[in-house]
């Protein structure tokens, strides 16, 4: 599949609003790229040295243009822009009146610090709509300190219950960041809504603190046994709920709830006599003596080799699946089917291999109609779609305070 080299017409459910990027590494980026596959016209602000994602995450295809910068900014254009110049400030001042969104993750204060701070902004366009992400705040006794995944993951509180029996481990992935991105966008998206059903037109400053971000995301299994005053006797059965089941010959993953999953469950083992024990047979019960119901399903599953059970389970209604490996997930029959991950052909690299956007719509289709961009690849394009004059932007150039090339792809 490869897309086309000149400007796309955006079909998506945001087509038509413009946003102004101001991000980097994985909390703003993967917020803004998901605009941008909804259809919205990203315009990523960088500075003359570029974002950090373009110089970690191997691989690299050249330098500047590594595989995080390829995961979380396609379908965005590139614009250089020196922030520390008074020229490059008065610059995006001058193009924010254009824009529907401004996204930015810094440290709180920083963006006022440059005369780009949400009271400024909204003095000249009072229907902005400002999204600042950042690590715990705008105040708070951890409002100014640096923010990262692994800081929200140990605060918050689930790496002992990751480590098990062992010590505390982290989550290997950067899911506080990604969850944070996740929120950010629905905040995004419902400000608009705000917007449009205001009389005035109104925009909103719009702030997600990974802390309280991840919190809401991560924490309420673990809150529903502290929803009330402790009652004693309540059972703890969270650690045996998310496990691993082993097999004859490796592991498996699966959950019974309903009393039909554990009966077509029970079929699967050969012990039909498990679903009329009055200590499992209905769901309360069941959950009551759930730990020796654990036992007892442990010492069955590892008498069936793993390929064998899910296949039986499946077949019962009961909800299992294999542990996969990534490479696994990429080969499995319905990713495929479902074009879950997609292959483009990027013209500069070659055949890249994208996430899917995970949102389909029949009227208003999301996809991937742009290849992540080199740095300042865009600038000169976008500067001239917003009214920027060609004399003016040669005398940006030649100054420094913007940086530009001409778009091959």
């Amino acid at each position: 599949m490869s897309m086309e080299s000149s400007r796309p017409s955006r079909d998506g459910p945001c087509a038509g609003l413009r946003v102004l990027d101001f991000t980097a590494v994985i909390s703003g980026p993967m917020c803004t790229q998901i605009l941008g596959d909804l259809g919205a016209d990203v315009i990523k602000v960088e500075p003359p040295s570029g974002e950090a994602n373009r110089y970690s995450g191997a691989p690299f295809r050249e330098p500047g243009f590594s595989g995080m910068m390829a995961q979380f900014n396609r379908n965005k254009r590139s614009l250089v822009v020196d922030l520390k110049s008074d020229e490059g400030r008065e610059l995006i001042l001058s193009l924010v009146p254009k824009f529907d969104v401004f996204v930015e993750n810094y440290r709180p204060h920083v963006m006022d610090s440059l005369g780009l701070g949400w009271e400024r902004l909204r003095a000249i366009h009072p229907g902005l709509i400002y999204l600042a992400i950042n690590g715990f705040g705008s105040d708070g006794p951890y409002a100014e300190l640096p923010a990262y995944d692994m800081v929200m993951q140990g605060l918050v509180g689930l790496m002992p219950q990751q480590g098990g029996e062992g010590p505390p481990r982290l989550v290997q992935g950067s899911v506080a960041d990604k969850s944070t991105s996740m929120t950010a966008v629905s905040a995004v998206l419902a400000a608009l809504l705000a917007r449009e059903r205001d009389p005035e037109g109104r925009g909103q400053r719009v702030e997600v603190a990974m802390i309280d971000a991840y919190a809401a995301f991560a924490l309420p299994e673990a809150m529903v046994s502290r929803s009330f005053p402790p009652l004693e006797g309540n059972p703890e059965s969270g650690a045996d709920f998310f496990r691993c089941w082993e097999t004859a010959d490796g592991h498996v993953v699966g959950v019974i709830i309903q009393d039909s999953q554990f009966a077509g469950l029970c079929r699967a083992l050969d012990r039909p006599d498990l679903a009329r024990d009055p200590r499992f047979e209905t769901m309360g019960p069941r959950f009551q003596h759930y730990g020796e119901l654990v036992s007892l399903l442990a010492e069955e599953i590892r008498r069936h080799p793993s390929e064998r059970l899910i296949e039986r389970a499946r077949a019962e209604g009961a909800p299992f699946a294999p542990v996969n490996d990534v490479d696994a997930f990429l080969a499995d029959p319905h990713v495929r089917h479902r074009g879950s991950v997609c292959e483009l052909e990027d013209p500069r690299f070659g055949t890249t291999r994208y996430l899917a956007p995970p949102i389909r719509m029949d009227r208003t289709p999301t996809g991937i109609e742009r290849h992540p961009p080199r740095l300042g690849e865009h600038t000169l394009e976008v500067l001239s779609e917003l009214g920027i004059d060609d004399g003016e932007i040669e005398r940006l150039l030649a100054k420094g305070t913007i940086r530009g090339t001409r778009s091959e792809d």
